[in-house]
């Protein structure tokens, strides 16, 4: 078999920005300009249980170096009360472990992304600009704590560049937190709204975490999953509220390999040309 570098979940949030940004950077060196670029989807009602496998086939295959997607730096701990982040942490502590010596791995924690904490400014924005009239606007954040989001496809951009390096040791074990370039508010993306749709904003929920309550009840997680696991998922948005999320805690790797560039006020200018 050809030398392959294997993006798995290529069609996802993060997996797009690997994918599309990988090519030309192997095209650029010489140790992988004839490796193959193999692109796969990825199922993910059981997180721990799938990836944990995955790290164990690639183990036992030799493969050289992994670079992984994490979560919220501040929530990656045992002791999280969402499911989710703890899972990160085992396999981090998996990778960690001195079975796992001979596969070289990087963790990516990236904060929350830009695109789904803006979602709900960009629809408040074209309802009225289609109507004339607001709905109360349900927002994510915290009315006055920092928060930095990432553009997913700059997570995993970021990712492309650590495989396409000539030499990964430095690297390796390393688990970088990844944030946008930009802190913002909750209050201050009202303030955004505002500018585009020329008048006050009504009615505001900050920290609202309703929008779990509707996934868990549309079953997501697929058939079978606890609901009260699922709706653990709540716990992690509230780490936006307590200023732990902010652009100053980017790992300084990070910013010395190339950081995430896209302001949410970018984001927000592309979620509307996405939604007109």
């Amino acid at each position: 078999m050809a030398p392959s570098i294997l993006v798995v979940g290529a069609t996802g949030n993060t997996g797009r920005g690997a994918a599309h940004t990988l090519p030309e950077l192997l095209q650029a060196t010489q140790r992988f300009s004839q490796h193959r670029v193999l692109a796969l989807t990825r199922n993910t009602d059981s997180p721990f249980a799938e990836e944990s496998a995955f790290h164990v086939a690639a183990l036992d295959a030799g493969v050289e170096y992994v670079v992984r997607i994490s979560t919220t730096a501040a929530a990656v701990r045992p002791n999280f009360r969402a499911y989710y982040p703890r899972s990160h942490w085992a396999v981090e502590a998996m990778l960690g472990s001195a079975e796992f010596g001979a596969l070289k791995w990087t963790s990516l924690q990236a904060n929350v992304f830009s695109t789904g904490c803006l979602a709900p400014a960009a629809q408040h924005i074209k309802h009225y600009k289609r109507t004339g009239e607001q709905p109360p606007l349900s927002l994510m954040m915290a009315k006055d704590a920092p928060v930095a989001p990432v553009d997913p496809s700059e997570v995993g951009a970021f990712a492309a560049r650590l495989l396409a390096l000539d030499d990964p040791t430095p690297h390796n074990k390393a688990k970088y937190v990844l944030n946008g370039p930009e802190d913002i508010t909750g209050e201050q993306t009202v303030h955004l709204i505002e500018q585009h749709i020329g008048t006050k904003v009504d009615n505001v929920v900050y920290q609202d975490t309703s929008i779990i309550d509707g996934l868990v009840a549309s079953g997501f997680g697929g058939p079978g999953q606890s609901k009260t696991v699922m709706a653990s998922i709540k716990y992690a948005l509230m780490t936006m509220g307590d200023g732990s999320c902010n652009a100053a805690t980017t790992s300084k790797e990070v910013r010395e390999l190339g950081p995430p560039k896209r302001t949410p006020s970018d984001v927000l200018e592309t979620l509307l040309d996405d939604q007109n």
